[in-house]
């Protein structure tokens, strides 16, 4: 059965796009969540009425999505405090809602926690990070995961150089 993507759905094609899709999935996924519509003869042509709203709509998020790219590249670094053990292993993981969490505190913007890729962190350290914002706009950052208790100097988070120094200097007692 034909039908008239509304939105994005992935695999399958971009809002706008006419598609073959099984009539089970139409009804059971596509339909209830208002993602299209059957590609009847009046739906067709309406489609290419608002062809040309969905194209200036497309070029708005892409433009959106850059501009996102190039605030998070900006970053370079994102510091993420982590209570961890001898030799630098963490007590648990970071996961990519932490380091999305971090991200909108840095620029104020929300950010998909489904969107970052990152491979497992379980030590303190600089690990690299890229996030997804559309099909063809990418960022790259670097995620580095620090000790609490201890912050970034200055310099490293003006440069993105992964450095940390205490927070507070350990008072020694007099014997």
């Amino acid at each position: 059965m034909k039908v008239i993507l509304q939105q994005t759905v992935q695999k399958l094609g971009v809002a706008g796009d006419v598609v073959e899709a099984s009539p089970g999935f139409y009804r059971n996924f596509l339909q209830p969540r208002k993602l299209a519509v059957l590609a009847t003869e009046g739906a067709l042509k309406k489609r290419e009425e608002d062809k040309e709203a969905l194209k200036r709509k497309a070029e708005k998020a892409h433009q959106e999505s850059a501009d996102m790219a190039d605030k998070i590249t900006a970053i370079k670094t994102v510091f993420i405090p982590a209570r961890a053990g001898e030799g630098g292993k963490l007590f648990g993981k970071i996961t990519t809602k932490e380091i999305a969490q971090a991200i909108a505190k840095e620029l104020g913007n929300e950010v998909d926690k489904r969107l970052i890729k990152i491979d497992t962190i379980s030590a303190l350290g600089t690990y690299k990070a890229s996030i997804k914002l559309a099909t063809d706009v990418q960022a790259h950052f670097h995620v580095e995961v620090i000790a609490e208790g201890t912050t970034p100097t200055p310099a490293a988070k003006a440069e993105g150089v992964s450095a940390a120094e205490p927070a507070e200097e350990p008072i020694e007692a007099e014997a």
